[in-house]
């Protein structure tokens, strides 16, 4: 089993930034490849960003590629999500995930944090 926390959302103006952290505890020494994902109200959960397990790969949504970058530590179990030039839109309870394969799907993610809600004000 793996535990997933996510902290670092809140309230920023548009244009604004805002770094995102996920901790890992847990089973954590597998090698598992993480994912962002966000879920606006009455939308579906989407993929944000995904990063592979040496940090080595990583592939982004097009609505959010140029201003964020996920990364991650793993001597820290931890990743984390840089969100640049925010945008009204971008405005979502947002997730952090692990899974055994490199994905962009949800559903091929294991586990799941509890979400942290990030809201850009225009």
């Amino acid at each position: 089993q793996v535990q997933l926390v996510e902290s670092g959302g809140g309230l920023v103006q548009a244009g604004g930034s805002l770094r995102l952290s996920c901790a890992a505890s847990g089973r954590t020494n597998n090698r598992y490849n993480m994912g962002w994902f966000r879920q606006a109200p009455g939308n579906e959960r989407e993929f944000v960003a995904a990063i592979n397990w040496t940090g080595g790969n990583r592939y982004y949504a097009d609505s959010v590629k140029g201003r964020f970058t996920i990364s991650r530590d793993n001597d820290k179990n931890t990743v984390y999500l840089q969100m640049n030039s925010l945008k009204p839109e971008d405005t979502a309870v947002y997730y952090c995930a692990a899974a055994v394969k490199f994905s962009t799907v949800a559903y091929e993610y294991d586990y799941w944090g509890q979400g942290t809600q990030v809201t850009v004000s225009s």
